[in-house]
């Protein structure tokens, strides 16, 4: 009796067994693998795994990101530079201050980049010595965007700025004087952001000039800047 009733008890675990292997007949679809625990007191309770290897973690889709890198600037006058000559570099600091003119103007919905908006680079970037130079003396990112929009009017907010807003006059003649500074200084520096700063003051009808007077920027100011980027040896610190 006590044989049959092991035996009895053996197939009932034996069955059991083979019932909780069952295969699940969804098993072509990638599901997590369950396992019960039987209490006296809790029942049948389901426990789920924390983590399994054929699971995959269900992350948005992202489209690739892709950035084209310059070490130069847009000038209206390549000629003016003679094959004999070294071609002077922009620092690191006056592309990404350009760079960063071209995405506040964007920014505002402008359709064009002028010498408000590289004024705004300058700042933005924010380590460069025109930048603290400009923030010693009272200017803010904001209160050169209110001078902006004074002058150029509010933005028209369902417009779409093209990727790079295409130069204003006054601009690139901005760019321009700051080469042409460094050409004639001689030296074999870069050409810095101090000297993108004053190719901005250069430019009298500009409306970064007019920001900037607004804003208690002098001619006494940018010559003393001027005498400092004009030393040998000058860098972008």
């Amino acid at each position: 009796m006590s044989s049959h009733s092991l035996f009895s008890s053996a197939a009932t675990t034996c069955s059991h067994h083979h019932s909780f292997n069952k295969p699940d007949p969804f098993s072509s679809i990638s599901q997590i693998p369950t396992q019960k625990l039987q209490s006296q007191w809790l029942g049948v309770v389901t426990k789920f795994p924390l983590k399994h290897s054929h699971t995959r973690p269900n992350l948005p889709k992202t489209r690739p990101v892709s950035a084209n890198v310059t070490f130069s600037l847009p000038t209206a006058n390549p000629e003016r530079i003679n094959s004999t000559d070294k071609v002077p570099k922009w620092s690191l600091k006056g592309i990404k201050s350009f760079a960063m003119g071209e995405l506040e103007a964007r920014k505002l919905k402008f359709s064009i980049t002028g010498t408000e908006a590289i004024l705004m680079g300058i700042l933005v970037e924010g380590t460069n010595r025109a930048s603290k130079l400009l923030r010693a003396n009272g200017f803010t990112l904001g209160k050169v965007r209110e001078e902006a929009i004074k002058l150029i009017g509010k933005p028209d907010y369902f417009y779409f700025s093209p990727e790079h807003p295409p130069l204003t006059e006054s601009a690139q003649k901005a760019l321009d004087w700051a080469v042409d500074e460094k050409l004639k200084s001689g030296d074999d520096g870069e050409i810095t952001t101090s000297h993108l700063l004053l190719g901005v003051w250069s430019e009298k009808e500009g409306a970064g000039y007019k920001i900037m007077a607004a804003l208690g920027f002098n001619d006494e100011k940018a010559q003393e800047l001027h005498a400092l980027i004009s030393k040998p040896g000058f860098v972008e610190d």
